[in-house]
């Protein structure tokens, strides 16, 4: 029996505010547990589809449902409920004096009760392994620290859906390596807008190709990644 789609996108056009396209009729189906790989060289429109996924951009032609939920402003509480936004830059994400306040964010918008809320922070700092540091400020932790606890701030949330946007850009092997492998445990739906084919290659069980705002392919991320031709005439080798 085939897994529940969890988000649904379609014919989704977007242009930027200078008139520029930036998707152009993209479709695409993603199902409960599935790890997507949205691949693309820089200006293919990763980023805003995946910002469409929780309503940051909007504006847009088309129509994104996520866990059956439209995206749309009267959705937008319930729908950032639903999709954990993990930025390129985590200094883009994390704003608090402290690790733990940064974690806390979230679940204390949600309305939680104090000990709801500590008890979340200690289980996404766990999963993540960064529980050591939820007094230090994150501004003084390395670049992979950082990611891991940007991850952290959406786990706490306890979102079913991932987005990830460059997960593991500027990260030395050894951090890399174990983003990725920190992302195969959590589980849950995963889009991840990379260009790097290796993180996809480890991480995904699937791929789509995005090229000047328009999916160009769509298959097991092992066929995607060997089709030479494909990743030359997109940019990705």
């Amino acid at each position: 029996m085939a897994a529940t789609p969890v988000i649904e996108i379609r014919d989704l056009r977007y242009r930027f505010p200078d008139g520029t396209p930036a998707l152009e009729g993209v479709s695409l189906t993603v199902r409960e547990g599935e790890r997507v790989a949205v691949l693309g060289p820089n200006g293919a429109g990763k980023t805003t589809l995946l910002l469409h996924l929780n309503g940051i951009l909007g504006g847009s032609d088309g129509a994104v449902r996520v866990c059956g939920e439209p995206v749309c402003r009267s959705t937008l509480k319930r729908v950032r409920r639903l999709v954990g936004m993990v930025f390129q830059n985590p200094d883009d994400q994390l704003f608090c004096p402290t690790v733990h306040d940064d974690v806390a964010f979230g679940p204390q918008n949600m309305g939680l009760s104090e000990e709801d809320v500590e008890r979340r922070v200690r289980e996404a700092l766990r999963g993540v392994g960064m529980e050591w540091a939820a007094q230090r400020s994150p501004f003084h932790m390395s670049l992979g620290e950082k990611k891991r606890v940007a991850l952290a701030t959406v786990l706490a949330m306890d979102s079913p859906v991932l987005a990830l946007d460059e997960p593991t850009s500027n990260l030395d092997p050894k951090g890399r390596r174990q983003l990725v492998e920190l992302l195969k445990v959590l589980g849950r739906t995963q889009l991840v807008g990379t260009h790097d084919l290796d993180v996809a290659r480890d991480l995904c069980g699937r791929a789509v190709v995005l090229s000047k705002g328009r999916l160009v392919a769509d298959g097991r991320a092992q066929d995607i990644l060997s089709d030479r031709g494909l990743l030359e005439t997109h940019g990705l080798v």
